[in-house]
């Protein structure tokens, strides 16, 4: 099937809505982490040697003394990739990012980024790695009360050797990039909470790492100033195509931010999966507790509820606008070319091949679909159960 001109010019039109699929995918694996463990104790290789698979965390503390913060991780993070790590106060998200980066050492297992188990590296080889490749941005900003913006934002770039008139000239694009011109010469007691914050990120940023870790950047901040924050992260992504693992117990914030989201529970991922992924398919009550209040016009893209077009059944809409709508086009922007029209709309992929189609009575369903885990009250379930 072939698109017409007007199909064209509404797919330039709508082509810049958020979406949840990536045009362009890098294939190629930045971070590698399998079977990580963490455990805090006196003998955490004994306790992991008898642990059985359905041994508790709670249980494991009973009898042993000795806390599993982290319990067989293993996950990959694409080059470029947004991954969200995300669970409840205790969960392990935090301790799982630290030992991503060596400031908690793991207990066992492998982190390998590009083609080093970075768990090999000795001291002289981490230090590299944290200044050149990787940076980190906490909830607590670690900036020097003693040193003006620019000069805690050309941090990094001082420790590398550069020399000072670079390292400035660098810093300062990073400040006009996270939208702090004219703050350079102020100290960090001098601005908001939410400015200190763009000060840690643009200090992140000046030494151009290859990956960014975000331990709950945000969760200090108050909400309003956390969701400027949260949408000038995803415009600056959009530029940098960094690879980050970002930590949060917020999952509006995951959906916002994650290419694709992992939910922690007492130290174990309970699933990986796009936004999508998760929404209409949890993997169990847990999972549901957390989706049962998203609202899918906001997630849900036309690919995900859109068919066939032959198993439709309809004369697909072929009027003068030509309307098609790209495939990561989320439902709440499709809905007025769907309700304004009797027949099936096209959906089009990045290269403007149509792969489906969609109507009234696929939004419909999708907006209806139930997918909330129900206790036996007839009430969701809470993620504490």
């Amino acid at each position: 099937m072939i698109l017409w001109a007007g199909s064209i010019l509404y797919l330039k039109r709508v082509v810049n809505q958020p979406t949840a699929v990536r045009a362009e995918t890098d294939s190629a694996i930045e971070i590698s982490c399998r079977g990580v463990w963490k455990v805090f104790g006196q003998h955490p290789h004994r306790v992991i040697d008898t642990l059985n698979e359905r041994q508790s965390r709670q249980a494991t503390l009973r009898s042993t003394g000795h806390v599993i913060a982290v319990r067989d991780a293993s996950f990959e993070v694409r080059k470029g990739e947004t991954f969200v790590v995300m669970g409840l106060s205790g969960s392990g998200k935090s301790t799982l990012v630290r030992c991503m980066c060596r400031l908690t050492e793991p207990t066992r297992g492998a982190i390998v980024i590009g083609d080093r188990d970075i768990v090999t590296l000795d001291e002289a080889e981490l230090r590299q790695l944290r200044r050149r490749r990787m940076s980190m941005v906490f909830q607590h900003f670690g900036l020097f009360a003693h040193r003006r913006v620019i000069d805690n934002v050309a941090y990094g770039l001082e420790v590398q050797g550069m020399a000072r008139r670079s390292r400035l000239a660098r810093a300062q694009d990073m400040i006009e990039l996270v939208g702090l011109s004219g703050w350079e010469q102020h100290y960090p007691n001098q601005l908001s909470g939410g400015m200190q914050q763009r000060v840690g990120l643009a200090r992140a940023l000046t030494v151009d790492p290859d990956i960014l870790l975000f331990d709950e950047p945000f969760s200090a901040l108050d909400p309003l100033i956390r969701r400027e924050l949260r949408s000038e992260l995803v415009k600056l992504q959009q530029t940098m195509h960094k690879t980050i693992v970002f930590i949060t117990h917020d999952f509006a914030e995951a959906l916002e931010l994650g290419e694709r989201i992992a939910i922690m529970r007492d130290g174990q991922f309970v699933q990986i999966g796009s936004p999508e992924q998760l929404i209409t398919a949890p993997a169990d009550d847990y999972v549901s507790a957390f989706t049962r209040d998203v609202s899918r016009l906001t997630v849900l893209t036309v690919s995900s509820i859109m068919r066939d077009c032959e198993q439709v059944g309809q004369a697909v809409s072929s009027d003068e606008s030509g309307t098609v709508l790209p495939a990561g086009t989320r439902l709440a922007d499709a809905l007025p070319a769907l309700v304004e029209r009797e027949t099936p709309v096209l959906v089009a992929n990045h290269d403007n091949n149509v792969v489906g189609c969609v109507d009234r009575a696929a939004l419909v369903e999708a907006l209806v679909a139930n997918t909330s885990a129900r206790s036996p009250n007839g009430r969701a379930e809470s993620p504490a159960t």
